[in-house]
């Protein structure tokens, strides 16, 4: 598995939250949905995005942002323009006093504005649950993220703009699965970029000894690993891979395996309905107290209480 493919392995959008917003100035929407990752695509006009705390992005006609939550942002025609609309958990929709827009702002099939020919367009995809999207992907984003239109080439923007509006058969899970194509393609341009910050364990992928640790890891995580047996397999000394790995990595080589492990049990936790038993024998545990007492102590809850987490929407 490549450093990318791993970081990427987590993207899976279930009834993600889809429209085509149209808006004419003046206009400026506050999110506040708690989301744990919203795409925002320009196809027509421009917009500014407005985190809770940092400076007000542009976005143009082919650029997209991507916002993780759960803090809250503002979209606008212009900075600090005064917000005349709050869109919460599950994209409801009201004014800052309360009263339902979702009728009013209804402009067709997964359309919505406060004009049917508004000069500004943008195409929304919201992921509800933050186990759609792994912890690890989640942590080596950035609150808010900009790809310019220049910075990448796409086909995946005009498919889901043609198929956002369609309303066939099916027709959310065609949606769901070309949001994750496209978050996939907007993700891979920006982590080759070069104002992506990247975790040291992506960077430390290119060091000819801690990458093959890494991967030794990645690719059989139900071996017992010891740094011996892992130094064994790099043909360095096992105070040699513990130092450097410490140094590129930021964290030990068990440390590491320990988070990998679990990342991986979180993710299967999330996607069936295999046992918990099954799952830490698959991920490197001995059986499954062993996992849950390691899940409880890095991640302060059962890996039931995790499954049981991802599978209902953010409240």
């Amino acid at each position: 598995m490549d450093a990318l493919a791993g970081l990427l392995d987590g993207p899976r959008a279930k009834g993600a939250f889809l429209l085509r917003m149209v808006m004419a100035p003046p206009w400026s929407v506050r999110v506040d949905d708690r989301a744990p990752l919203c795409l925002m695509c320009v196809t027509e006009g421009e917009a500014w995005i407005t985190p809770a705390a940092g400076a007000p992005v542009r976005l143009r006609p082919g650029d997209v942002a991507v916002a993780r939550g759960p803090e809250p942002y503002t979209v606008s025609h212009e900075p600090g323009a005064e917000p005349q609309a709050r869109i919460g958990p599950g994209g409801t929709c009201h004014t800052l006093r309360g009263e339902p827009l979702a009728r009013s702002m209804h402009l067709g099939v997964r359309t919505w504005g406060n004009a049917p020919d508004g000069d500004t367009a943008m195409l929304i995809g919201t992921y509800r649950m933050r186990g759609e999207v792994s912890g690890r992907l989640l942590d080596a984003l950035p609150p808010l993220l900009r790809l310019p239109a220049e910075a990448w080439n796409c086909p995946l923007t005009d498919v889901l703009a043609d198929e956002i509006a369609r309303d066939d058969p099916g027709q959310s899970v065609v949606l769901d699965r070309v949001l994750d194509l496209l978050l996939i393609a907007v993700l891979r341009a920006w982590f080759s970029g070069p104002d992506a910050e990247t975790p040291g364990w992506y960077r430390a992928m290119g060091d000819r000894v801690v990458g093959r640790a890494l991967r030794l890891m990645q690719d059989d995580p139900a071996r017992p690993w010891t740094v011996a047996s892992l130094a064994a397999g790099c043909g360095v000394s096992r105070a040699g891979l513990a130092r450097r790995f410490t140094d590129l990595v930021g964290e030990p080589p068990m440390a590491y395996l320990t988070g990998w492990r679990l990342a991986l049990a979180a993710d299967l936790l999330r996607d069936g309905d295999a046992t918990v038993e099954a799952i830490a024998r698959k991920v490197g545990y001995s059986g499954s107290f062993a996992l849950s007492a390691a899940f409880k102590r890095v991640r302060g809850i059962s890996p039931q209480e995790h499954r049981t987490g991802v599978r209902t929407a953010v409240p």
